[in-house]
């Protein structure tokens, strides 16, 4: 039952014990992790199983929890979606003013040639006596298309999030990943018209993830560009799919994270104007999240007649990861949200402002909605 795994997440969290709770996108089943130590265990060679929860800074190493106890249940809302609605947000006239003066130093770095794009964010603190595990549910109900979490770590903190982007999805040496980029508000139209800064902002990210992985997997398939809807914005999409080569997992998620989505062009050059420029540090807003080298076993045969196929079985060694976008740090009665876009030549200081603004409203609308 839903509730009692509800029950059962507030228990540990009183206990100060570490646990991960998330719905994948489009599914109904709820899963939980449950780590009966406090202890912080950190990802060494990315061989090892767990949910592993890693920052922006690739240089910082990523936290795994141990599945100590492992709890799954089904949720479904009782209602339909809650329909988004517009809120109002105070505008904090100094943060504008900072933010805009940053998005146009990042321009005038473009325009001189040093990098090509770059992800500028900025934090937004707010009030939240909401608990953590009420707005889990909150999100679950909001956003049944985004990946919905709840991270809890006593010695780390607390974080929630609805995020739309998979940064690795794989399947023994099968994997998926995808370019994310360009952002709209959304008005009733699935398929809108995108202007050229959104269409060659995500064509930069595709082109540099299928460059990126040329080294570590075989036959790389480039779908078509879609736009995908997460709560209230609109994005544009393509997946990449292939075969990894034995052994690449580490190295394509090095490769992968931080991805032009979040970091910018060249990565290095960017990442290094991020840490320097950006007035807070990102933490885990940007990095990754989820299951790490899950195991699984399946009959090669569902016909119960054919006993002799039953003895055949296959193991498939899973990891699906997810970029950490449209999230929020709970900090007791604050709440942390962290919101960011891309920056191309074509921007426009006041237009990312109002991009951030509009992301904003993800996290807001789960702390103000009943």
């Amino acid at each position: 039952m839903f509730a009692e795994l509800l029950k059962s997440l507030v228990k540990h969290y009183d206990n100060r014990l570490p646990f991960v709770v998330y719905r994948k996108p489009k599914e109904e089943l709820v899963h939980a992790i449950f780590q009966e130590d406090a202890q912080v265990h950190l990802v060494n060679d990315f061989a090892e199983t767990g949910f592993v929860f890693a920052p922006f800074d690739s240089n910082e190493r990523a936290v795994l929890l141990k599945c100590d106890a492992i709890r799954e249940a089904k949720y479904t809302s009782k209602d339909e979606a809650t329909v988004t609605t517009e809120i109002s947000i105070e505008l904090d006239i100094s943060q504008k003013e900072f933010h805009v003066n940053l998005v146009k130093k990042g321009i005038a770095q473009i325009e001189q040639g040093e990098f090509k794009k770059v992800v500028l964010s900025r934090m937004v603190e707010t009030s939240c006596r909401t608990a953590p595990v009420e707005l889990f549910e909150k999100m679950l109900k909001k956003y049944p298309t985004a990946f919905c979490y709840l991270w809890h770590h006593p010695e780390i903190g607390t974080w929630l999030g609805a995020t739309p982007e998979i940064l690795l999805k794989a399947e023994n040496q099968q994997f998926t990943t995808m370019s994310l980029a360009g952002t709209q508000k959304y008005e009733g139209n699935e398929h809108p018209e995108w202007g050229d800064k959104e269409l060659k902002e995500q064509q930069l990210v595709t082109d540099y993830i299928s460059s990126a992985l040329q080294n570590s997997v075989s036959h790389l398939n480039i779908g078509n560009r879609e736009s995908i809807r997460a709560g209230n914005l609109l994005h544009l999409r393509t997946k990449l799919s292939g075969r990894m080569k034995k052994g690449s997992l580490a190295q394509i998620i090095k490769t992968l994270h931080p991805t032009p989505a979040v970091c910018g062009l060249p990565m290095s050059t960017t990442k290094e104007f991020i840490l320097a420029n950006e007035n807070y540090k990102r933490d885990y807003y940007t990095g990754f999240l989820g299951e790490l080298n899950f195991k699984s076993v399946k009959d090669r045969s569902s016909n119960s007649r054919n006993q002799e196929n039953k003895a055949y079985r296959s193991v498939k060694n899973t990891t699906t990861l997810f970029v950490n976008l449209r999230c929020m740090q709970h900090k007791e009665s604050r709440a942390h949200i962290y919101v960011g876009g891309g920056v191309t030549q074509d921007s426009n200081a006041e237009k990312e402002w109002q991009e951030t603004v509009a992301k904003s409203k993800t996290m807001l609308q789960v702390l103000t909605s009943d």
